[in-house]
């Protein structure tokens, strides 16, 4: 039965390494999956799935104007597919998520999402909020803090490893501009009570 899966994280858990994974495992035993990653992140290049170790694929991208229950389809069109997996799925509309969970109830195919809980602020992503509503299941890829605690919580740091508080919700970048903390050092980081 398929079902929609969000695999959640802070930054720098290995989100991107999980999904690469679990798609060679279905590519290894001869069957056919459909990789989606958001436009705009192109830290990697336009249109490829990375992580930080150093494997990466290509993918298709989505933009927020984009059908994904129509991408789905054409894809299915095309050929078989097994599993769909959606990379930076907290850039994601709620609209989108509904169109995911559509292909999943009308098409037949597991969709599993990696992304993002939260912003460097402590609130939800969009996309985030969305999957934590209507995902079937749900599963936490862990990172730790320095102190050894679990990291919940992520910190944007300036050029200079100051932490910045105020800011647009979205602003692409990897271990030179965020770092994952637990909520108990993030407070003390980011001075909230």
């Amino acid at each position: 039965m398929a079902k929609l899966y969000f695999n959640y994280s802070t930054m720098n858990a290995g989100k991107s390494t999980v999904l690469l994974q679990a798609s060679h495992n279905y590519i290894e035993r001869g069957m056919q999956t459909y990789l989606l990653t958001a436009q705009f992140d192109n830290r990697a290049g336009e249109g490829k799935i990375a992580s930080r170790i150093g494997i990466g694929v290509p993918a298709d991208t989505f933009n927020a104007d984009d059908d994904l229950f129509r991408k789905i389809q054409h894809r299915l069109d095309r050929a078989p597919c097994a599993c769909v997996f959606v990379d930076e799925a907290q850039f994601l509309s709620a609209g989108q998520v509904w169109q995911l969970a559509r292909a999943v109830d009308d098409l037949g195919v597991p969709v599993m999402c990696y992304g993002l809980r939260v912003d460097f602020q402590g609130a939800l992503f969009p996309g985030s909020a969305a999957l934590l509503a209507h995902a079937d299941e749900m599963r936490e890829v862990r990172t730790i803090c320095h102190c050894g605690k679990k990291a919940t919580m992520v910190v944007r740091q300036d050029d200079q490893g100051q932490v910045l508080t105020d800011g647009a919700q979205v602003q692409i970048g990897g271990n030179e501009r965020y770092v994952s903390l637990c909520r108990r050092h993030w407070r003390e980081a980011t001075g909230s009570t």
